[in-house]
């Protein structure tokens, strides 16, 4: 037994280091045992300070009836909580537990009581007569800040911490949740806490919250009625009566975007188009049960102030884009994506209804109803359409191109991408009956862009195009590039990125008639250019080049660096990624006292070596981003030497 209870000659202390019972309470229960226990185990004869055992026994009763907040039950646990009026004071009870963060969460901004004192002498159990605490007189709830969960981080705790710890630090304004936790993800429990606590919510966005349903929604719309934008994705729990419930309580709503709601229908849309009338923008996809009813009842009642648009993959037909055509008189910006179900008659019927006077952007995709007659009669009926962008719209030829280039007088930017049966001639012509206000040409993958087989005639009138980008169109000819650089010599902005059949003899000619001068060029991945365009391009646009992108251009090599530094006065970014320079090179550009070069980016050059440490680290007085990614050549430690060195610089490697 001194092994278990240790003792010194005339002291009267236990010491914990080898006592059986720690607390002296727990040893006078061993002793209160009495014959049980073999006498042999008690320690040397020493006088308790308490003689009788039962004395210990009644203690240890009175100790177990000790009253604790916890023996509450969750009504008593909330009148006592919800009179704690101030922002950090919750936030420390809600750090006591989970019991007392979920009863936190669940009291709602209007039942705190102002203060203390004033529930002192309250004898009804609800507090009914006790003067509570409004969200514009706390200075608690002006929904300034932003919370954003994701992935694992997205629990119905999180949300109740956040319900309680940001009404005192200025109020939620936007809560975006992007997925849930596999095992306790967000659910009507979680999204209930942030209806109570954030009245002052105006944007929640839910994408793929699978477990939120129509309770959580209505409990958002029932205390959340500042609520301004509500952006819905994969939420297959949520229905017509969660959205209906937020048309009714939130009038201030001015965004809606559903995607992937299987449930949501027409009779959700019609609500919001009834009750909502400050509505300015929607956007729809994917939602099976939408049709035109739901559409055109949107449309047809916040048509003075809906300015935006956007209908993707939906089973409307011919219907929804006449009402659009008729009611869309406040809207600007218009994309219609994978409408299978619309036809020819509709897009004709909707540029004929003159309403879309204000519409400025339009973008359409895989849409099988476009064709020439009707996209040029959707340019006669947008007087102001400025942009345009065709994707996938494979019935538009050159004939209905050069037609939309006529009627829309407008016009400033066009993008085609993957309309393949436009070809050299349609670019070529609507170029030239576009009149002065297009800026900006965009081609990508339009594999009707091909060599010509006999010469065109370059009309006389030139454009006024600044920015011209075509991408991946391995048809394009040298030809075509000269007859758009005599058509457009006031091209500053210039892409040919993938490009490989561009061969020098065909860059050089559009390089000598841009006549404003280019400021950014990007020739990345067109591996047949040589030092000579690049040296002719540095030569004659050294004045204005600011961006110049030579990734992956093999044959690119030390003396394109030369013509460079001697030539470009405002060069800032610079990509010679993948090309056939050396240290020699990179020594050309640092002594340049006049480069006052940015962004660099030598990623995968094999030939660029730690011999180039000096030279970067000169560079480095004005870089504030470096590229040393697959380099070879380069060690580790000299990555870390210029790490320390250009501690301004952000350097991969």
């Amino acid at each position: 037994m001194p092994a278990l209870v240790n003792y010194t000659t005339g002291d009267d202390e236990f010491y914990s280091a080898g006592s059986f019972c720690p607390n002296p309470l727990d040893l006078g229960r061993l002793y209160s045992i009495g014959s049980h226990v073999d006498l042999l185990y008690s320690p040397p004869c020493k006088r308790a300070r308490i003689s009788s055992p039962f004395l210990f026994a009644s203690s240890d009763v009175e100790q177990n009836k000790r009253p604790s907040i916890e023996l509450l039950p969750d009504e008593c646990l909330f009148e006592i909580l919800r009179r704690i009026p101030g922002g950090k004071e919750r936030s420390s009870c809600a750090s006591v537990s989970k019991r007392w963060l979920m009863a936190l969460s669940s009291i709602r901004r209007s039942e705190i009581c102002r203060s203390a004192a004033a529930c002192e002498e309250t004898t009804s159990p609800a507090c009914d007569d006790v003067e509570m605490v409004s969200s514009d007189e706390s200075g608690e709830s002006d929904g300034y800040l932003t919370r954003s969960l994701e992935g694992q981080k997205a629990t119905d705790m999180r949300l109740a911490a956040i319900a309680v710890g940001t009404g005192g630090h200025g109020g939620l304004g936007k809560l975006v949740i992007r997925g849930s936790n596999s095992l306790r993800g967000v659910t009507n429990l979680g999204l209930s806490a942030i209806a109570r606590g954030c009245p002052s919510l105006r944007v929640l966005s839910l994408w793929d919250v699978p477990f939120v349903g129509d309770d959580g929604l209505c409990e958002i719309a029932k205390e959340c009625h500042l609520l301004e934008k509500l952006d819905l994705c994969n939420c297959p729990s949520i229905s017509n009566k969660g959205l209906i419930a937020i048309a009714e309580s939130c009038p201030n709503l001015t965004a809606l975007n559903l995607e992937s709601c299987p449930k949501i229908g027409n009779e959700g849309l019609q609500a919001v188009g009834k009750l909502c009338s400050k509505l300015q923008s929607f956007s729809i996809k994917d939602c099976p049960l939408v049709g035109d009813h739901g559409v055109s009842s949107l449309l047809a009642s916040t048509s003075s102030v809906l300015s935006k648009v956007k209908l993707q993959s939906m089973n409307i037909t011919d219907f929804s884009l006449a009402v659009i055509g008729h009611y869309g008189k406040a809207i600007t910006n218009l994309v219609l994506n994978g409408l299978q179900h619309v036809t020819e008659k509709g897009f004709w019927v909707m540029g004929n209804a003159q309403g879309l006077q204000k519409l400025s952007c339009l973008t359409v995709t895989s849409c099988r109803g476009i064709t020439d007659v009707s996209l040029e009669a959707v340019a006669k009926g947008s007087a102001n359409l400025r942009q345009m962008c065709l994707r996938k719209c494979w019935f538009v030829s050159d004939n209905g191109l050069v037609a939309f280039a006529k009627a829309a007088e407008s016009l400033e930017s066009l993008q085609l991408e993957e309309c393949n049966r436009v070809t050299q001639s349609g670019i070529i012509g609507a170029l030239s009956n576009c009149g002065t206000k297009l800026k900006a040409l965009s081609l990508v993958k339009c594999m009707g862009i091909k060599v010509m087989e006999s010469e065109m005639t370059v009309p006389s009138s030139s454009c006024s195009l600044r920015s011209l980008s075509i991408r991946n169109c391995p048809g394009l000819s040298g030809a075509s590039l000269a007859m758009v650089g005599k058509l457009c010599p006031q091209l500053q902005h210039l892409d040919l990125s993938g490009l490989c059949g561009i061969t020098d003899a065909g860059l050089l000619p559009l390089l000598e008639s841009s006549e404003a001068g280019l400021v950014k060029v990007n020739l990345s991945s067109c591996l047949s250019l040589t030092d000579k365009a690049v040296s002719a391009l540095a030569r004659l646009h050294g004045a204005t080049l600011e961006l110049l992108n030579v990734d992956g251009c093999r044959k690119v090599t030390d003396t394109s660096l030369a013509a460079i530094s001697e030539n470009c006065l405002f060069l800032s970014d610079l990509d010679v990624s993948k090309c056939a320079i050396t240290d020699s090179g990179i020594a050309g550009l640092s002594s340049a006292e006049h480069l006052n070069l940015q962004v660099l980016s030598v990623s995968g050059c094999s030939e660029v070596s730690n011999r180039s440490f000096s030279s970067l680290k000169k560079l480095g007085r004005t870089l504030v981003g470096l590229n040393l990614q697959n380099c070879s050549s380069i060690s580790s430690s000299m990555v870390e030497l210029l790490v320390e060195s250009l501690w301004r610089c952000d350097i991969l490697y």
